[in-house]
């Protein structure tokens, strides 16, 4: 009986000695998982390009609108048809980067 005892117990702290080394893998393993996701998240930033700067957005464009239309009054209401419409716009925008905004290079 105290053969079965001894050998049940080994087995028993073998398993939680196995248990315990696993956790501490996982756990030293946390740091170079965290920044391989972080690197990921940067290369994909990073390959959309610049971002739009609203402080740092320099525009000129004018706009133009079209329309033909008819209104009928007839006692408490109004109709209106629009027979065609257009908006054209021409000019050009200017974005800055990053750089220029945040450190004024």
């Amino acid at each position: 009986m105290r053969r079965w005892l001894k050998k049940n117990g080994q087995s028993t702290l073998e398993y939680a000695v196995l248990i315990v080394v696993i956790i501490a893998a996982l756990i030293a393993m946390q740091v170079y998982l965290k920044r391989g996701i972080q690197g990921r998240m940067r290369e994909s930033t990073d390959q959309i390009g610049e971002q739009f700067s609203p402080g740092y957005t320099v525009s000129n464009r004018t706009t133009s609108t079209y329309s033909n239309s008819r209104e009928e009054n007839t006692g408490w209401s109004t109709t209106t048809e629009i027979y065609n419409q257009w908006q054209n716009r021409a000019g050009w925008e200017n974005v800055m980067n990053a750089e220029q905004e945040y450190w004024g290079v």
